[in-house]
């Protein structure tokens, strides 16, 4: 058994960390002397690193209490799963070393670069960080063939067409959070020029633009918490609001 003060210094967390961990019911002691103090046990070893695994990734402690409370949750699956996506963001982060790397040797002109070559790494982490997050799910519903063209569009797409990509979901990010702060109606026309930009912005990716397929999307984005998460991270809202606006402009 730990101490929480033996524990917080072996995992190099502070004890208000784990107090707090305990009043949020995401890691509870093992139990709780006469005196009040808190024990830990190897349980509550293993279930800390997990806890401090999920936070390196990147994780809210909101995702991590629902991940780690699961009814089916392997604790030897999720160490694998750690070791997966670590190796992955290895291997991502030595491409980025080479892009750097290889970039300096242009500049000095020890080496011939295309321009495409330089977003290639970017390109890449978007399509991996979508496959691993939404892969399964898309694959499942519209086919490997599907998924594969939208992201080898993402991969074949200029410098230019890139940086509008990027540029366009960052648009819509930023006017969504101010529509919702400002109180404007999905209705709106701002609303529908929002809706504009993101049916730019997926036809960028999309074989072809439905607005079924927009409505269908849009319907995820209330009904899946990882797109939620992905548009209400700095404004709670976002995301009912596009959805509204969405259904309410296609509709017209």
């Amino acid at each position: 058994m730990y101490s929480i003060r033996e524990l917080a210094d072996m995992a190099g967390v502070s004890t208000r960390t784990l107090r707090y961990y305990d009043q949020i019911g995401l890691l509870k002691p093992a139990f709780i002397s006469d005196a009040g103090y808190r024990f830990y046990g190897k349980q509550e070893v293993d279930m800390l690193q997990q806890i401090l695994f999920y936070r390196e990734r990147g994780f809210d402690l909101k995702s991590i209490r629902r991940i780690l409370m699961e009814e089916d949750f392997d604790l030897m699956g999720a160490l694998e799963e750690h070791l997966r996506e670590l190796k992955t963001q290895r291997a991502h982060m030595d491409a980025l070393i080479s892009l750097v790397h290889r970039s300096i040797m242009a500049m000095k002109g020890e080496e011939r670069m295309d321009d495409t070559e330089k977003f290639q790494v970017f390109k890449e982490g978007i399509v991996r960080q979508h496959e691993e997050m939404y892969g399964a799910e898309a694959r499942a519903k519209y086919g490997d063939g599907e998924v594969d063209e939208a992201q080898g569009k993402i991969l074949n797409m200029t410098e230019e067409e890139y940086e509008r990509f990027q540029n366009l979901g960052e648009e819509i990010r930023t006017r969504l959070e101010e529509a919702v702060r400002n109180g404007i109606s999905p209705e709106s026309k701002e609303a529908g020029r929002i809706v504009l930009l993101h049916k730019e912005w997926l036809g960028m990716t999309w074989k072809k633009y439905t607005e079924e397929a927009h409505k269908a999307v849009a319907e995820m984005y209330i009904s899946d918490e990882r797109f939620q998460a992905y548009y209400d991270r700095e404004v709670p809202g976002c995301a009912g609001f596009l959805e509204k606006a969405i259904k309410y402009k296609i509709g017209e």
